[in-house]
This record gives C-alpha cells, structure tokens and sequence, in this order.
C-alpha cells in the first residue's frame, strides 16, 4: 500500500519517468508544487501543454524551434554554406554559447547504435546528404560526442559524404573520449570548434 494518496503517488510515478529524476526528486518537486498558488499550477500546466503544441522541428536543420524556418536556418548573417552536424538539439544550444560558430546546423536526431537498433535510416542523414546537394555546401564539420557511438557515426558520415568533394571537419580534441557535448563548457567547446581537422 502506498505511502501517499493516490493523487500524489500517481504524479512521483509521472516525474519518475523523467531522466535523472527518482523517488526522492519527485517527492520534493510535489511538495513544492503542493505550496505554490493555483494560479502558478495552472500557469505551469498552460505552458508544458503549449510546449507539445508549439514546439516543432525546423523542416532545414531538424532543430526544436517555435518559428519556421528556425532562427538560425532563417538569419541572412549566417554562414549558410558551412553546415555543423550535431546529434541532438542541446548540443545546438551548448555550441551557440561559444559564440565562436557563425555557420548553421543539422540535427541528425540520434546517433547510429545497433545495440540499440539505430541504423542510419533511422536518423536526419538522407537529409543532410539532399541538403548538400541543393545548398552546394562548402564545410561539414562533424560535431558528435566523441564516445563510441559519436565517433561511429562521424566515420560513417565521412565516408558516406567523401564522393561529394566537400570539406569535411570533425571538432577538435578538446572534448575528452567519452564527454557529452551538451555539458561542456564554452571554452573547451570553442576550443574543440577551433582545432576540428579533416577527416580522409
């Protein structure tokens, strides 16, 4: 039987669901909801609704965006030649904070790891590779974590996109084996954006 009511055992079983986030968290996270005003509950759930209604991907770099075009995909002042390949939109924002990169982005939506069965069809590559064509692309810098699955996916996208001519750059060695870049810092992420090389 359950320790608490239904009602709030219910909600720490809907916050349990959430990555990071245990028993404990959730117990807090209810008490602290439990003393705010309704009008600041009723604010809260106005705003995670707008989140699903809202939020879309850009239909250029598959980023999370309210506009459409994004932001970055429609700014004249970017350089829309050079194309920045992330796995995921938090590795946009945390390589935005460097205010280093003036290019724009694709978010491929994952990274291929066949454990997990994520082959290439499941993620943005046909996109990316239509994209170049059309865009005629200078640069592709090849920005995935530099873990095992990151560093699978760049070399099968560097092999894959090699007949195409282009310049193709994998970030730096800033960022240790195994980091995610989306915890980074702002130096070492600029640092790794500034030492990227080729990939033959």
């Amino acid at each position: 039987m359950s320790r608490f009511p239904e009602t709030i055992q219910n909600l720490i079983e809907e916050f349990n669901k959430l990555p990071g986030i245990g028993p404990k968290t959730s117990e807090r996270f209810i008490f602290y909801l439990l003393k705010q005003p309704t009008e600041e509950l009723d604010k809260l759930a106005e705003r995670i609704k707008h989140l699903k209604e809202k939020i879309t991907t850009c239909p250029i770099c598959y980023n999370l965006t309210d506009t459409t075009p994004c932001a970055i995909c429609s700014d004249s002042r970017r350089d829309q030649k050079t194309i920045c390949v992330v796995s995921e939109s938090p590795d946009v924002i945390a390589i935005e904070k460097t205010s280093k990169y003036q290019g724009v982005y694709h978010v491929l939506g994952g990274v291929i790891n066949q454990i997990e069965g994520i082959g290439p069809e499941q993620l943005k590559i046909k996109e990316l590779v239509n994209r170049i064509k059309k865009d005629r692309i200078k640069e592709i810098i090849l920005a995935t974590n530099p873990d095992l699955e990151g560093e699978s996916t760049a070399l099968y996208l560097a092999r894959l996109l090699k007949p195409t001519k282009i310049r193709i750059t994998r970030i730096g060695r800033g960022l240790p084996m195994g980091s995610n870049i989306e915890y980074a810092d702002e130096v070492t992420l600029a640092n790794a954006l500034a030492g990227r090389g080729e990939i033959n």
